[in-house]
């Protein structure tokens, strides 16, 4: 499949970014303008064009169309991509399940949370049976901010290096062909549990973020996490987790990136020998990230409910022990009084409920 055209869904930073990006590399690209997850694109609309700013180059790029009509959207693109969170996933396959082709390839391109399984579940659960060429990324392939009252972004990093795998793992080599036409950084990963477990996020903020809560509401968001908030004490909670999703993905026969290396590839850390907590503080993209604002922002709500309990279910499954997890997920919820147990992502949440072991889990994800 040669890939010339693109319908994105999503409007925020990231979306909006992969259209002026994409549109640059010389692919045809279409907006949906989404109620729900979207911001107001009508600064962008006026012209269709959006101002982008990557290492001092900048460039004004014509988008072929930005519409709030879904076929409209997709029609004739071979790659439709979403970039939404993770707890949008179940939106839009409601929207685009009963519209998209076999043939067209379906990326999510965000933080992962096990999307690509629930957008297949969700259409079955709406009678939808269509054998979806659908992927998701391990983490979104810009680190980037949108200005839409003013029609641009800026791009602070253009990821290095993302996984990607498709659910089932069977259609990853069709998917993985289509998608790194678009974004070289790609790298094929076994399966999305390989994805999801690469998941940077998880690992580094909901720990910190929670050894930081005091601070963020004394300052009012106020606060630099990256720079401040992980120091050489709070480091030992990241390094902790690091430790036991390392534990849950061996059970697995899964090898993953450690910390530093995953960031040193992506683009996020100068290849320095210094400690982690350092890397952090002076990162060239990391340092400049503020907040988060509140403690009940994503780095606490989404990392933990998409991320941790995922982990730990997996944990559980396998046998593996997650006490470091398991305490930011308890506290994480004592904090801001929700049960992420409950409402987070376990295999039975999403429909896997019957994979008990590894070899379950292996041979139908």
């Amino acid at each position: 499949m040669k890939v010339e055209k693109i319908a994105i869904l999503g409007g925020g930073n990231g979306g909006i970014t992969a259209a002026a990006d994409l549109t640059q590399k010389g692919f045809l690209v279409n907006m949906f303008e989404s109620q729900r997850f979207c911001k107001d694109l009508q600064f962008i609309k006026k012209s269709n064009q959006i101002a982008m700013e990557y290492k001092g180059s900048k460039s004004v790029e014509k988008i072929n169309l930005i519409t709030n009509n879904i076929e409209d959207a997709i029609k004739d693109c071979q790659i439709v991509m979403i970039t939404v969170p993770g707890m949008g996933i179940e939106y839009f396959a409601e929207i685009l399940a009963p519209v998209v082709k076999e043939d067209q390839i379906i990326l999510i391109n965000s933080a992962p949370a096990m999307a690509s399984v629930r957008f297949v579940k969700k259409a079955k659960e709406m009678g939808i049976e269509k054998d979806f060429k659908i992927g998701e990324t391990n983490s979104l392939t810009y680190a980037t901010r949108a200005y839409v009252n003013e029609a641009r972004v800026e791009i602070s990093l253009k990821a290095g290096k993302v996984y990607l795998a498709a659910y089932p793992s069977c259609h990853t080599d069709e998917v993985f062909n289509a998608c790194v036409q678009i974004y070289d950084c790609f790298v094929k990963a076994d399966n999305v549990i390989v994805v999801n477990l690469e998941n940077p996020n998880p690992l580094v903020h909901p720990g910190p973020t929670l050894l930081n809560a005091g601070r963020i509401d004394y300052t009012k968001g106020d606060f630099w996490l990256y720079k401040e908030g992980i120091t050489e004490h709070t480091v030992n909670i990241v390094k902790a987790v690091e430790n036991e999703r390392e534990a849950v993905a061996k059970a697995l026969d899964i090898q993953l990136e450690d910390t530093k290396q995953a960031r040193i590839n992506r683009g996020y850390f100068a290849d320095e020998d210094k400690p982690l907590h350092e890397l952090f503080n002076t990162s060239p993209v990391f340092q400049y990230i503020k907040g988060p604002a509140s403690v009940e922002g994503r780095y606490i709500v989404e990392d933990i409910s998409t991320g941790l309990v995922l982990w730990s279910d997996l944990g559980r499954i396998l046998k593996v022990p997650t006490p470091n997890i398991d305490s930011i997920i308890i506290l994480g919820g004592t904090l801001i009084g929700r049960d992420f147990y409950k409402e987070g992502l376990t295999l039975e949440s999403i429909g896997l409920g019957h994979l008990k072991n590894k070899g379950d889990i292996l041979s139908n994800i």
